[in-house]
């Protein structure tokens, strides 16, 4: 029988050869958009191709000149994401780890609305707020204990009520 397989490596293949035809080396930065930009920027741009620029002769195998993002903006927001390029790079090479990324080419279009709007959710009682704060109260390291608080929080309030 068959082991189960990660969603992940089902959608990488999948998707993988037609997002290596729009140059890019895997399906992540399209996940990984809304934490590189931020939520406000993921609305409003997504990445759509990624332009290499073409290899010297002779270069052998040293790594490769940062190439040029093509991001597709709404129109009204073109000039701020101009405005914040530098940024965006910065931000996406401290995501991959190395400088992939030297320039940024906008492509002004309208968006199809992909990322859902925020919907309203049910308050936390003060109870199940505190119960969740002593939980974690005991983990030393910040970021642990502020993204297991976040967990604690987002679970009780999509519960369904009983």
């Amino acid at each position: 029988m068959a082991r189960p397989k990660p969603l992940s490596e089902l959608i990488e293949r999948s998707l993988g050869p037609v997002f290596a035809a729009q140059g890019f080396a895997s399906t992540d930065i399209l996940a990984s958009w809304p934490e590189i930009v931020g939520e406000r920027l993921a609305r409003v741009c997504r990445p759509e191709k990624f332009e290499w620029p073409r290899r010297r002769k002779g270069a052998g195998d040293a790594r490769s000149d940062p190439g040029t993002l093509v991001v597709r903006v709404d129109g009204a927001f073109a000039l701020e994401l101009q405005h914040l390029a530098p940024v965006v790079i910065e931000r996406i090479n401290a995501h991959y780890g190395w400088a992939c990324v030297g320039r940024i080419s906008l492509r002004q279009d309208r968006l199809a609305r992909a990322l859902p709007r925020a919907r309203s959710v049910r308050a936390l009682d003060p109870l199940q707020r505190g119960t969740i704060a002593k939980a974690v109260s005991g983990i030393a390291e910040d970021g642990l204990r502020d993204a297991l608080d976040r967990l604690g929080v987002a679970v009780l309030t999509n519960r369904n009520p009983s």
